[in-house]
């Protein structure tokens, strides 16, 4: 059975050093690019979220190709502990 997309991001997060919302589509679309809340806004929401919630910690920012901010979050490892005892 396939994790929930918030879910599935988090786990993400265990796996990289540092993602920006751009990097975790680009990794989940195969499996999750078909899914109703698979777009940029909510995603951001969803990082944003679990920011507030400790899971995730802003790492840096920079501009896009667009000039848009884009943000990278990064979970500490105490954080993907956190992560990794919650979602199997």
């Amino acid at each position: 059975m396939k994790r929930p997309l918030n879910y599935a991001m988090l786990k993400y997060f265990t796996t990289v050093d540092e993602a920006s919302v751009d990097d975790v589509r680009a990794a989940l679309n195969d499996e999750y690019g078909t899914h109703s809340a698979f777009k940029k806004p909510k995603m951001i929401e969803a990082l944003m979220t679990a920011e507030k919630n400790g899971l995730i910690e802003e790492a840096r920012f920079d501009l896009d190709d667009a000039g848009e901010v884009r943000i990278y979050y990064r979970a500490t490892p105490e954080q993907k502990q956190s992560i990794n005892s919650y979602i199997k």
